[in-house]
């Protein structure tokens, strides 16, 4: 028998962190507050150490000679409490502004190489002022050139621009420089503005200790499909959240907040389709703990050693929820075999991963997971500073009708109230609302509580992160460097083309001549439109390629069928409605539009379309055959060929050859077809028939005529 580490703590009266320091120390070998110890050890250390929780402080007692030596205490080592375990600061999917924050370094880079010490050199150049964008036409008469000067001069440089294009900032300051000239580019909000960009963008020291304030675990649910992740949710928060999911799959994030003794718990719900894999890694980089659910019945599958691979690499502690052990066929002992498989051996298996055994449906044993959570939690010592300025990440945005867009946020410090500024990305907010996960108004939320956020200029980036700023003016003068940042990156990002040659042409002719099926996609959140887009993209096919024309959140309206009209593309609809008046416009434009919400039958019904814009497979079938026996002329020079029909039918009005020597000597049809004196239609094996060919009276005994017929076959991807 045993005792798990956090029983033990309660009854000697000792933190769990204190006693595990001491087993470790004493040569045990404990991971965490829910490893165990044997009975003896349990009760020697209950023999130990239970008294002096009971004594009063006592006077050293004297020195006096003993034959025997007193017990001495354990070392003071033992008994401090270890460092501090400062929290692990979430792995948030920062792409996008590490992209913005290079943008941002080339333009401080920029303006730093206008103030450089060659300004010995060009005192006596004078300042020309422009703002961005710098077209070549506008720029040439500003430096006082016709603009075909100007073209020639960047072709001499190697950069081939039309009048109407847009050049580099720094080449347009060595022509200017060339032509006398000291630029000086203005971008909005001038290079002060920049710079402040520059360092917001900078990660910031930890807050002060005494700043910190304990704070909910954030906890990600994650698994493969239909193992019963949102079941486990549902019975969490006593509501139906499966119903109101089409197919009974989640295809949204979801955060939620549960009550379990006194603690909130953060609970994020991930879909387990496979077209859902960037909002499961997105789902996993938000998290402190992640829960991996795993049906008894069906082990682990592919989503669910996804799941687990993002888990991993986000590095977050794994609890293994065994789900479903009451279902026929349940294997609890497969399933954690599989788990030792995969260097997450179960406590009881002698490994350091918490498995618990559960049944969702019937809310077995889920007092025993949370549990576990806040365990682990504890152990995490999660705090954050809900008094500084408020940062964190942007799970799922989307257009609503009558609110515009909205999006939902985990913060992850600081506490965002009504009227608050936010920026994320290219997009902000003044906050004129906030709804919790229980779908009510509220008017301030604090660390690691997800609320949906009403008030944004657009719809921003899923996984994107957010932070409060001053005021609306800020917020906007952010969002727009951040938008004029990333155009930047964009520019210097354009590969230049291919050199001409041999393969390349060949290539180009082929890309040429494939079909392609250009699409618009348009869903009710972010997310799903962009994993929706990533499964389209991921269609293989040979004969036709997905070319994906716009992504977009909201109702589908009349602008995206002229969108569509313009790239003669379809629409792809999920989970979304059509404007008043859409359906006939999109008929009168020729636009099919594909509407449906269940992803992965909406994917198969693309796949369907993409296969009837292919021309259809031909295919010929031999019907039957004659042998020329004797020649018959007749009026005007002609002849008909006396034929003995050797297998099939010989059908009238049907295509035929005729073959000599093995050789085909013409491809016709039979206009003539005769038994005897009369005309037939169809003559069978075994009789006798006069047969004529359209435009060919050449026959010879011995010639074969076979008579085919082409059947069209629907093609295939």
């Amino acid at each position: 028998m045993s005792i798990r580490i956090y029983e033990l703590s309660k009854k000697i009266g000792m933190e769990n962190k204190e006693l595990i320091t001491l087993l470790i120390k004493r040569g045990y070998k404990v991971k965490s507050a829910s490893s165990t110890v044997d009975n003896i050890s349990a009760d020697s250390l209950i023999k130990e150490y239970q008294p002096k929780v009971k004594l009063q402080p006592e006077v050293p007692p004297t020195e006096e000679p003993s034959s025997v030596s007193p017990s001495k205490p354990e070392d003071e080592s033992d008994l401090k409490s270890p460092p501090s375990i400062s929290p692990p600061t979430p792995v948030l999917p920062l792409n996008v502004f590490k992209q913005s924050e290079q943008a941002l370094n080339v333009l401080k880079q920029s303006e730093q190489d206008a103030n450089s010490g060659e300004h010995v050199e060009r005192s006596e150049l004078k300042v020309l002022q422009i703002k961005p964008p710098i077209v070549v036409r506008d720029f040439a008469v500003q430096l006082g050139l016709k603009p075909f000067r100007l073209i020639s001069e960047l072709m001499e440089m190697n950069i081939f621009a039309s009048m109407n294009q847009v050049i580099d900032e720094d080449i347009a300051t060595k022509i200017a420089e060339k032509h006398g000239h000291l630029l000086e580019v203005r971008h909005r909000g001038e290079a002060q503005d920049i710079e402040k960009a520059v360092e917001k963008k900078k990660p910031k020291k930890e807050d002060e200790s005494e700043l910190l304030e304990p704070r909910p675990a954030v906890v990600c649910i994650m698994g493969h499909v239909d193992h019963g992740k949102t079941t486990l949710l549902d019975t969490l928060r006593k509501s139906n959240v499966v119903a109101s999911e089409a197919g009974g799959i989640t295809q949204h994030i979801g955060a939620y907040q549960v009550e379990n003794k006194g603690q909130n718990i953060t609970f994020i719900d991930t879909p387990g389709h496979a077209a859902f894999s960037n909002m499961r890694l997105r789902g996993a980089n938000t998290t402190d703990i992640a829960i991996l659910v795993v049906a008894a019945d069906d082990g682990f599958m592919p989503q669910t050693d996804e799941a687990l691979g993002h888990a991993k690499a986000a590095d977050v502690p794994i609890i293994v929820a065994i789900n479903k052990i009451d279902v026929k066929g349940a294997n609890i002992d497969r399933v954690k075999t599989q788990m030792q498989e995969r260097d997450i051996t179960s406590e009881d298996w002698g490994g350091e991963t918490i498995a618990v055994t559960i049944s969702a449906l019937k809310g077995e044993n889920l007092d025993e997971l949370l549990d576990m959570i806040l365990l682990q939690a504890e152990v995490m010592e999660l705090k954050a500073n809900p008094n500084c300025v408020a940062k964190g990440v942007l799970l799922e945005s989307q257009m609503e009708q009558g609110l515009g867009p909205t999006a939902s946020l985990l913060i992850e410090k600081g506490t965002i109230k009504i009227g608050d500024s936010i920026v994320c990305g290219p997009y902000y907010c003044r906050l004129r609302a906030m709804i919790n996960d229980q779908g009510q108004n509220i008017k301030s939320a604090g660390p690691a509580t997800p609320v949906k956020g009403i008030g944004w200029s657009g719809a921003p980036e899923a996984g994107s992160s957010f932070k409060t700023v001053k005021n609306e003016k800020d917020a906007k003068r952010e969002a727009e460097i951040y938008a004029l940042a990333l155009k930047r990156v964009d520019h210097n990002k354009i590969p230049l083309e291919e050199p001409a040659s041999v393969e390349n042409l060949f290539a180009a002719i082929a890309k040429t001549q494939k079909k392609t099926f250009p699409l618009v996609v348009k869903a009710d959140v972010f997310g799903t439109a962009e994993a929706l887009a990533n499964s389209l993209n991921e269609i293989q096919s040979e004969k036709v390629d997905i070319d994906i024309v716009q992504v977009a959140v909201g109702s589908i309206s009349k602008s995206d069928v002229l969108m569509a009209s313009a790239a003669e593309a379809g629409i792809v609809g999920f989970n979304v409605s059509m404007e008043n008046g859409v359906s006939s416009f999109s008929k009168h434009h020729n636009i099919v539009i594909y509407i449906h919400d269940v992803i992965y039958e909406l994917i198969d019904l693309i796949k369907e379309s993409m296969v009837d814009v292919l021309e259809p497979e031909l295919r010929e079938n031999k019907v039957g055959a004659a042998q020329v026996r004797q020649v018959f002329p007749v009026a005007k020079g002609g002849a008909v060929a006396g034929c003995l029909v050797t297998e099939g039918n010989i059908i009238r009005d049907s295509s035929a050859r005729l073959l000599r020597n093995g050789s085909i000597k013409i491809e016709s049809k039979i206009d003539t077809l005769k038994r005897f004196k009369d005309d037939a239609s169809k003559v069978r094996a075994g009789f006798e028939c006069g047969i004529g060919l359209i435009g060919y009276s050449d026959y010879q005994e011995g010639d074969i005529i076979e008579c085919f017929e082409i059947e069209k076959i629907r093609s295939s991807l």
